[in-house]
């Protein structure tokens, strides 16, 4: 898996021949035979370098050849990877120092909320149970009374001559 720009300053620094009238004077500080000295080092590490690069390309593609001779997919390795990366964010203190604070404010919350339910609940029990609700609730019954009384008088003289009128009405009213 070669990059396309992969030692192009490297490969084009070591193609350049250096010409001893061109280079003018010593770097400040060094002699000749050190300047030399370096350019020579720096001939033989750019040397390694491509040599590195080579056996690298080269373990790349054996290892490819090796991953697809096992069926391994580049899909495989991505999984791998998340599963990889999931589980290191899961052990990471900050996590868990996460997951602990968000649990106890979920308690915290439930209880609140639990709290809060049984406010409302004894405060509709209490509400209930006074004199204005029994009041209202007396005078609901009342015109319920009324309105399904007033119903089955008014239908008591009424038949229907297809003899349905032997069935007793049926009661859609809303209370």
């Amino acid at each position: 898996m070669e990059s396309a720009n992969q030692g192009l300053l490297a490969d084009a620094m070591t193609d350049v021949p250096v010409d001893n009238a061109a280079r003018g004077a010593a770097p400040e500080g060094l002699t000749l035979a050190e300047e030399e000295e370096l350019r020579a080092e720096l001939a033989k590490v750019e040397e390694e370098i491509g040599t590195l690069r080579q056996v690298l390309a080269a373990k790349e593609r054996h290892c490819g050849e090796l991953k697809r001779k096992l069926g391994l997919t580049p899909l495989d390795g991505l999984k791998q990877n998340l599963s990889k990366s999931w589980h290191d964010v899961q052990v990471s203190n900050a996590y868990k120092k996460t997951q602990e604070t968000l649990s106890q404010a979920g308690q915290k919350t439930s209880a609140a909320l639990s709290n809060v339910g049984s406010v409302i609940s004894r405060k509709l029990g209490d509400m209930r149970n006074s004199a204005t609700f029994k009041s209202f609730e007396d005078r609901v019954g009342t015109i319920k009374s009324r309105v399904v009384g007033s119903r089955e008088n008014s239908t008591d003289g009424l038949h229907s001559p297809s003899g349905a009128g032997d069935k007793p009405p049926q009661d859609n009213a809303p209370f």
